[in-house]
């Protein structure tokens, strides 16, 4: 298939370029900085090109020719407002809305979209809301364009800003002071969910579906740290905080450099990122532990 991936540069999206190279695939990746994509060249049947995915007119041109467009495009600081902030409403609601609309006028027979786990008009947070409202505008799509959606709890694997966040930060901190140590998480590995994309594109009983995407096991945000810790040879005592200082801690990271924590993520954290016990991997696919993978990239050169 001829695939247009959206957010292809990425973490997920670099995981998901090379299964769907791997599988014979011919994936573009449109880019507005090519420096950014070039790691993709060594694909077989990958290409990259500059492109604003924002542009209406520029998104259907790469469109044409091909047989099904992702989008793995979000951002977890996007500002604050009524329901969501401005990068939320840009990012997760607009986008999802142009790419509907042009894959409905150039006939692009598949669109996956990536939206995240627990995303409701009702959650606490301006990102889940403004998820929720991406699923809308993304299912709003009529056919013959078959959508199918995908809500995986946080995500890691080699290259994550997440498990790899932790193990930086504890090398440097003596002691971690941690907000919301309680907050719940099911990490799912980021080959599982790429191959959950890569499984859809053909799959006839995923159009219309949204997917739930979870690991085996739930962890708290404590353990989670704790594990990186372990693993990573700099295991240091963890301090949580109670939830005055833990909204206090995410409102002073607002103003640091690259904002690590806002109060729209201590929202975020206010409901558990979890799936149902019953829940499974979609298409037969198994949920891989976190323990089976995370020491390849956590652990310290022997």
């Amino acid at each position: 298939m001829n695939v247009l991936l959206i957010g292809g540069s990425g973490f997920v999206g670099s995981h998901l370029a090379a299964r769907l190279c791997a599988l014979g695939h011919n994936v573009h990746v449109p880019t507005r900085h090519y420096e950014r994509a070039k790691h993709l060249l060594v694909l077989p049947t990958a290409t990259i090109g500059e492109a604003d995915i924002h542009d209406e007119a520029a998104l259907a041109q790469l469109m044409r020719d091909k047989d099904a467009v992702v989008n793995l495009v979000g951002v977890l600081h996007g500002g604050t407002g009524e329901p969501y902030g401005a990068g939320f409403a840009h990012a997760h609601v607009e986008l999802p809305k142009k790419i509907a609309r042009a894959a409905q006028r150039i006939g692009v027979p598949r669109f996956l979209h990536m939206s995240a786990l627990q995303a409701d008009a009702r959650a606490p947070s301006g990102y889940l809301r403004s998820k929720a409202a991406g699923e809308a505008a993304a299912f709003a799509v009529p056919p013959p364009v078959a959508v199918t959606i995908f809500r995986p709890s946080v995500i890691f694997g080699r290259g994550d800003s997440f498990l790899t966040l932790f193990a930086r930060l504890l090398k440097r901190l003596p002691v971690v002071p941690l907000g919301c140590p309680q907050a719940l998480f099911q990490p799912v590995w980021v080959e599982d969910v790429a191959a959950a994309f890569a499984a859809s594109l053909t799959r006839r009983e995923s159009f219309g579906h949204a997917y739930n995407l979870c690991g085996p096991r739930r962890y708290t945000l404590r353990e989670l740290v704790a594990y990186a810790g372990r693993i990573s040879g700099h295991a240091r005592p963890v301090l949580g905080l109670p939830a005055s200082l833990s909204y206090l801690q995410a409102w002073a990271m607002e103003f640091m450099p690259g904002a690590p924590l806002t109060r729209d993520n201590w929202r975020s954290m206010q409901v558990p990122s979890v799936c149902d016990t019953a829940c499974e991997l979609p298409f037969g696919l198994a949920a891989t532990p976190l323990e089976a993978v995370a020491p390849a990239y956590l652990a310290p050169p022997a």
